[in-house]
């Protein structure tokens, strides 16, 4: 029997042109160990058995993870931060293909989502127009510093600087130099020229989030608009990787780090591990719910939002309402839509042999969440009618059927499970 023929894991250390494997058959013992170039990789594996094939989640990676699985392998790719401890000895390439291989066999390692062509594609979107806002950004800052360093100072904020300029520019030489002049009008071209391209970029976004019925669902959550919902969809597709919430707000950084011991629980601030892109759009998501007092009660946060104010700094509140990505997992995973006027809906037929009743005092939703005496999930359509925006739902029990993520539903109807 061939070497090739017991190769059952393997682990590839990428590189630029050229990749380290190392395999191992069924018992652990290493059978491959050989340095390859990037155009011999995908003829190599074509003539391995199916394997598990692991690799670390980098520049890359997601491209050969396709063709390996296209070609009947199982590729999984690995956060580098995971797979650094089974390295042993000395760093070199070959080691630290072993420490791939080693850590891809392990039934509690946490995988990376191989991302498709059209999401690298729509992640490709946002990191340039992420580098687009950053250079705008050091431009005005810049601006704004050339004017202070004459004694001009402009209120914060785009819109008041754009205003102030024509004014600023046409100051009487004693005040700004020509020189000077033409320096900030470069400037402020500049700036109008990365204006245009950030627009460009952002409506190309926002066609591509209104085409995606996933991206659609989460813009239906308040805060969320086609720049997040369409970097979420990038970020982690269907959001398979995560099997509940909490694991997403994690994974973004928004819990608390833990650094427990001796039976005790001690948490410190936020970890902000994780994708920081995103963790920032929520945040500033959040921020925009919660200056827009308004539109509280049309989403059902007003009850909640004001009792949290009572204990929890202004920041604290921003981050805790920005936990609610943690219900966009749910929403992605079950195809549901959140309506600001009517509650949480779903769009799943109700079963034929159930029917409810519920007494909700003249006011009515449209869908209503439910779970049996089984704790299977059921949806309910009720008739149209005005809107219950801050509702707990209960079973006759009294046991709560309805919540999604902190955007809990308040009254107490009776539920009747009778057929």
């Amino acid at each position: 029997m061939s070497q090739t023929s017991k190769i059952a894991i393997v682990g590839i250390d990428i590189g630029k042109n050229s990749f380290h494997v190392v395999g191992h058959d069924e018992r652990g013992a290493i059978v491959l160990r050989q340095k390859w170039s990037r155009g011999q990789v995908e003829a190599r594996f074509a003539n391995l058995p199916p394997c598990l094939v692991g690799m670390e989640a980098c520049v890359g990676a997601h491209h050969l993870s396709r063709k390996l699985n296209s070609l009947g392998h199982d590729a999984r790719l690995m956060p580098a931060k995971y797979v650094r401890p089974y390295s042993k000895g000395q760093k070199n390439d070959f080691r630290d293909a072993e420490a791939i291989a080693e850590a891809v066999q392990r039934p509690t390692m946490k995988f990376v989502a191989t991302k498709t062509g059209e999401q690298l594609d729509l992640q490709a979107l946002h990191r340039v127009r992420e580098r687009l806002v950053s250079q705008r950004t050091g431009i005005i800052n810049q601006i704004r510093a050339f004017l202070l360093e004459r004694g001009i100072a402009v209120r914060q904020g785009q819109r008041f600087l754009r205003a102030e300029l024509p004014r600023i520019l046409a100051m009487p030489p004693d005040v700004l130099s020509p020189r000077m002049a033409r320096v900030i009008e470069d400037l402020a071209g500049d700036w109008r020229r990365l204006d245009e391209r950030i627009e460009g970029l952002s409506a190309e976004i926002d066609v591509l989030a209104h085409a995606d019925s996933g991206c659609e669902r989460l813009m239906s959550v308040p805060g969320i608009g086609p720049i997040i919902s369409s970097a979420m969809v990038a970020a982690i597709g269907t959001g398979d990787a995560f099997t509940k919430g909490r694991d997403f707000a994690a994974w973004l950084g928004l819990v608390p780090r833990q650094m427990s011991t001796g039976d005790r629980t001690i948490l410190g601030k936020i970890s902000k591990r994780g994708n920081r892109y995103l963790r920032v759009l929520f945040v500033q998501a959040a921020w925009v719910v919660l200056i827009k007092p308004k539109s509280w009660e049309r989403h059902g946060l007003k009850s909640w939002i004001e009792a949290a104010k009572k204990r929890l700094h202004r920041n604290v509140l921003a981050i805790a309402l920005a936990k609610i990505a943690g219900a966009l997992i749910s929403m992605m995973a079950r195809s549901t839509t959140l309506q600001s006027k009517a509650g949480y809906i779903d769009a799943r037929p109700l079963p034929p042999y159930r029917r409810n009743s519920l007494a909700t005092h003249g006011r009515t939703i449209h869908w209503v969440k439910m779970r049996n005496t089984q704790t299977e999930p059921m949806f309910s359509a009720l008739p149209p009618g005005a809107d219950i925006r801050r509702t707990r739902w209960h079973d006759a029990n009294g046991v709560q059927v309805s919540r999604l993520a902190g955007l809990v539903l308040k009254a107490k109807p009776s539920i009747d499970f009778s057929g």
